[in-house]
């Protein structure tokens, strides 16, 4: 029996040692884990994360963001995520030291396993260390659903793969510049990478595994044009410049600008003032309007033009029943408060107008009013109309500062940190545990599950611009009409043709438009997101009446 053993490991040993042996060794390791990822995600019918397996076999650095993504949304404690995180490094270097030797281009000298293994455990290491705060990004993205935070941590990834694609194989990666033959194969990975994920995502969930499997192939061919690429003579730019240092340093110094890009993405900041407060209403119009601003919005006390709008505020009312002029900081505070506030006013301007109630809301204010419809079931609002609502927000979590066990504890702390250096150049003074993003944690499930659901006796339309599309994970997100447009996300308020579409809803009119590019781009972005936390596993969640979208891929249902 042991000679047997003895005979089929030294063919083996010598079936390796030829080009072809190696070659179909290294499409069966490289499409067998994707194949093992999914079908541990198809027997849990984890429909949000179907887009993931490709990633477990990608070349660097796409398979440690995947771990690392995990990892910042599955731990508990602080010991517990940095045992993991050494844990899941040193696999990931054995993982990608044997795909790397697999792919090893036959004319060009291998150095030794021993040389080759310490050193993908230490990039593997290094790279989830590079790469951590972007995953952090990850985390505030599927906390908020919005667009932004997904551009702010896709962006970096792309620019230091072409480098962290060299330093499992070259001692001088962080010198010099890549060759635009290793850039390209690192961008084309994550070209793949992107479309295996919306592939995976479109099909059903036991199809996934074939897919999988494809797609893990298709990952051998990019490891052995990757390590080609890599170890291919040629002269390289700035070989004494240390550029990956430099690199690194320029995307953690641009922290402080982000703030500034966020106010141009997310629009609503400062004074806001919509069409609907600027022109009188139609005779056709028979509500009264409440317009409520976004996050960062403020509100000098003008009023509207037609004594039958009025603008929110949050910090409700003065003595004559009138909305009280506010800065940003008063849209801090935490939603369900902002709906105590919004049923005074809506019961004020109903006495004095003796009209029925709409309610116009962009981005946080939308949020507010679907918070008033849930906690005021019974109410004089009887239309509302949902500008660039916040999609399927709540998707992971992270325990307030002192606590310190939790879902995401780490990342949270992160988060905080990162925050920090944001807050160098953002003046409202941000953080992680800010009321409004506390209370979108405590009733995510809530918000995960019903922001775009129907409310009886309301009509309810919802306007969405294209980044909706690539913030909510695969599967249904919307149950109420929409009305969707090419815009970023708070930019459609502000436009006269949406305008005319506001007045023909608050007209009785329908309006509703459903664009099928967005399914696409909708798929298209499942491979980026993080994992959504399991509702039923969150203490602070577990009490509550929700199902979960992540496992059943629709919304607007009970447990």
């Amino acid at each position: 029996m042991r000679w047997a053993m003895l005979s089929w490991m030294k063919l083996l040993e010598e079936w390796l040692r030829t080009p072809r042996g190696r070659f179909k060794a290294l499409v069966a390791l490289a499409a067998v884990l994707p194949v093992v990822e999914a079908t541990i995600i198809a027997v849990l019918g984890f429909q949000a994360v179907r887009g993931l397996p490709p990633q477990v076999s990608a070349v660097w650095p796409y398979s440690t963001f995947q771990d690392l993504r995990w990892l910042f949304v599955y731990h508990r404690t602080i010991p517990g995520f940095f045992l993991t995180f050494v844990a899941i490094s040193a696999l990931r270097g054995v993982l990608t030291t044997v795909l790397a030797n697999l792919a090893w281009p036959a004319a060009v000298p291998h150095p030794s396993w021993r040389w080759l293994l310490r050193r993908n455990i230490w990039v593997a290491t290094l790279t989830a260390v590079i790469l951590s705060p972007w995953v952090a990004l990850s985390m505030a993205f599927a906390t908020t659903g919005l667009s932004w935070y997904l551009i702010a941590y896709l962006l970096p990834l792309l620019l230091l793969a072409p480098f962290l694609l060299r330093a499992g194989l070259s001692a001088d990666w962080w010198r010099g510049l890549p060759r635009l033959e290793v850039v390209g194969w690192a961008w084309l990975s994550f070209v793949i990478l992107t479309v295996a994920g919306a592939l995976l995502s479109a099909v059903p969930i036991w199809w996934g595994i074939p897919l999988a499997a494809v797609f893990g192939a298709v990952n051998a061919l990019l490891w052995r044009k990757s390590v080609a690429a890599v170890l291919a003579p040629g002269r390289v730019r700035f070989r004494a410049v240390p550029v990956v240092p430099l690199v690194i340093a320029l995307l953690l110094f641009s922290f402080p600008a982000m703030p500034l890009v966020a106010e141009r993405l997310q629009g609503g900041r400062g004074g806001w003032r919509p069409p609907i407060m600027t022109e009188p209403l139609p005779d056709s119009v028979p509500y009264a309007v409440i317009a409520l601003g976004g996050h960062d919005s403020e509100y000098d006390g003008e009023p509207a033009v037609d004594p039958r709008v009025e603008r929110y505020s949050y910090l409700g009312l003065d003595e004559q029943k009138r909305p009280l002029p506010y800065t940003a900081v008063a849209t801090h505070r935490s939603l369900g408060d902002s709906a105590a506030v919004l049923a005074e006013h809506v019961e004020a301007l109903h006495e004095r107008t003796n009209r029925p109630i709409a309610l116009l809301g962009h981005s946080e204010g939308a949020m507010v009013a679907r918070t008033y419809l849930e906690r005021w079931p019974v109410t004089e609002v009887e239309a509302v109309l949902l500008f660039s609502p916040l999609v399927m927000p709540g998707r992971v979590y992270y325990p307030p500062a002192e606590i310190r066990r939790g879902w995401g504890v780490v990342a949270g702390w992160e988060l905080r940190l990162l925050q920090a250096l944001w807050n160098i150049t953002d003046t409202s003074d941000e953080v992680p545990d800010q009321e409004f993003i506390r209370s979108l944690l405590a009733d995510a499930p809530f918000y995960r599950n019903r922001t775009l659901c129907p409310v009886a006796g309301v009509r309810m339309v919802a306007f969405l611009p294209t980044v909706t599309a690539v913030e909510a994970p695969p599967g249904e997100y919307h149950r109420i009409p929409v009305y969707e447009l090419p815009a970023f996300h708070g930019e459609l308020v502000g436009r006269f043709d949406v305008a005319d579409l506001v007045l023909d809803f608050l007209s009785g009119e329908p309006v509703q438009r459903s664009e099928m590019q967005y399914e696409v781009l909708q798929r298209l972005g499942s491979a980026w997101q993080p994992p959504p936390l399991a509702l039923r596993i969150n203490p602070v969640w577990s009490a509550g009446r929700e199902a979960d979208p992540a496992f059943t891929g629709r919304i607007c249902e009970a447990r």
